[in-house]
């Protein structure tokens, strides 16, 4: 007999609107619980994943990753390089058009790259090396470096936030700064404006003048073929009810299951597990450079002496299948994996040395404001247990004000200082595979200004990467990857406090298709039975 959910978790479906009994097998709509609720909509403003997620969804690329992680042509028909390795001549697929019919031209993809160059790390990187990007006619572009840069496809192939994605001229002419609001894309789906309900659901539809390319789906790459009507994520903010929902059948997938309750899962007729070999998550503590105390390097040094990786991982992820105690800035499992300077942090805490590197830094109890986002399934738990380590130091004052993620997200792109609606810390995390390269990884960005929220900066570090990026082989990288490991552990850009797998949840007796990939989940390729 199928497990059937709660009472409680039966009143929590009702108040998300969703029926207790099976949906019809004609149901050619698919439901879907994601991490978070879908608030902002541009996927190039901001570095959240449910915001690439839902982009991913109504936007196309130009180059994709396959599930091998090598980035493939998407929107690209064909492209050349030059042999100073200089010049980049890219040559759109014929007959690619926007929801409102209006063909995707060269100055879409040339204006949409620029915008997504001026706030994704990788990219700003990109353009940094970028004489120019010029239109020959509506479906070639050339793209002309300063210098050769060994990382102009992968950029373009990045997996994760923020998404390149090719939006229209007019949309990617905005302001870096502001938000675009019109989410017409070119993509497999068409996004529901007048159905989108933010803290309940957003709903996308068929696009049905959507040409896949002709490969297989891989990864993110491939035919993105559409075989459903409909997708609505759902928004259900209790793990039990999202678990519930799933073994009732009222959902089809669910991305992050709560650790806790995988066991269940496992046990639950028609639930399937899935894990892509490249999957996993790595905590992060980000402090904020602009203001006292992590202004100071011995105050961000300090709390290598407080933080202890494994009170993170066996609160987050209990289970120890699902743990990679791991100090590597660059992700464990990784080829560029390194611990290189991670002594101070893989010793036992010592909370004497970081109080006298506190004082050192000139802190004399003033309170240290935390983020803390309630609802987040891993971000609350990482939280508590970050407090809880702060306070057992013993000397520091902690001011932590309590909201959702979406709060946060808001409130840490502000600069002012603590006391007038500015911050110190933030708990989130990044995809292992976004942390990987030294290009990818937002929170190694210490470009001072032009860095990630924390507005991190060393000019050491910077060349650092940009020797990374020009190294002529994988040897160099791996060499410099040390460079940088050792660097980022002397100077503290953030705290990589764990590394560990959450597997993704589906119903694999009512769809079939879902494809396996690291991070932002793709919902082309699946059919309902």
């Amino acid at each position: 007999m199928r497990r059937r959910p709660t009472a409680t978790a039966l009143l929590l479906l009702a108040a998300v609107g969703l029926s207790a009994e099976p949906a019809s097998a004609q149901d050619k709509t698919l439901r879907v619980a994601l991490q978070s609720d879908v608030r902002t909509l541009d996927p190039v403003w901001t570095n959240q994943t449910i915001a690439s997620i839902h982009g991913n969804m109504i936007f196309d690329r130009l180059f994709s990753p396959d599930a091998q992680m090598v980035p493939q042509p998407q929107m690209v028909e064909s492209w050349t390089v030059s042999d100073d390795r200089k010049t980049y001549v890219f040559t759109l697929r014929e007959g690619l058009k926007f929801h409102d019919g209006s063909p995707v031209t060269s100055r879409d993809a040339i204006a949409s790259m620029r915008r997504w160059g001026a706030r994704d790390g990788a990219g700003k990187q990109l353009m940094s090396f970028t004489a120019d990007i010029v239109a020959r006619d509506d479906r070639t572009f050339e793209w002309t470096l300063k210098e050769p840069y060994g990382l102009v496809i992968e950029t373009m192939g990045k997996l994760g936030p923020s998404l390149p994605a090719i939006m229209r001229e007019k949309e990617a002419l905005t302001d870096p700064s502001q938000q675009v609001t019109e989410m017409i894309g070119s993509g497999p789906f068409v996004f529901k404006r007048d159905e989108w309900v933010p803290g309940s659901k957003t709903v996308y539809v068929k696009n049905p003048n959507y040409v896949p390319r002709k490969e297989p789906a891989s990864g993110h790459a491939g035919g993105k073929v559409v075989k459903v009507d409909r997708v609505e994520f759902v928004w259900l903010a209790d793990p039990q009810t999202a678990q519930a929902a799933l073994a009732a059948g009222e959902i089809d997938y669910l991305e992050n299951p709560q650790i806790d309750f995988l066991p269940i899962l496992e046990a639950t007729p028609g639930v399937k597990l899935d894990t892509h070999p490249a999957q996993g998550t790595q905590g992060i503590i980000q402090l904020n450079h602009l203001h006292p105390p992590f202004d100071n390097v011995k105050a961000r040094q300090a709390m290598l002496h407080i933080v202890s990786n494994q009170d993170f991982l066996d609160t987050i992820a209990p289970d120890k299948r699902l743990q990679r105690p791991c100090f590597s800035y660059l992700g464990c499992g990784t080829p560029m994996e390194t611990d290189a300077g991670s002594e101070p942090y893989r010793a036992p805490k010592d909370y004497r040395k970081a109080e006298q590197l506190f004082k050192e830094a000139g802190y004399k109890g003033e309170p240290i404001t935390i983020l803390h986002a309630t609802e987040h399934q891993y971000i609350n738990p990482a939280n508590l247990v970050l407090i809880q380590q702060m306070r057992k130091a013993g000397f520091l004052k902690l001011d932590v004000q309590a909201m959702d993620w979406g709060a946060v997200v808001s409130r840490r792109t502000r600069k002012e200082p603590p006391a007038q609606g500015g911050w110190n810390i933030f708990v989130t995390g990044l995809a292992v595979v976004t942390a990987s390269s030294p290009s990818t990884n937002p929170s190694l960005d210490m470009s001072c200004e032009k860095a990630w929220f924390g507005w991190a900066c060393d000019p050491a570090m910077e060349q650092l990467r940009r020797d990374w990026a020009f190294a002529p082989d994988a040897a160099e990288r791996r060499r410099l990857a040390a460079d940088i490991s050792r660097r980022a552990y002397e100077v503290v850009p953030y705290v990589p406090y764990a590394q560990w797998v959450n597997p993704a949840a589906y119903r694999a007796d009512r769809i079939t298709g879902v494809l396996s990939v690291p991070q932002v989940p793709v919902m082309w390729n699946i059919e309902k039975k």
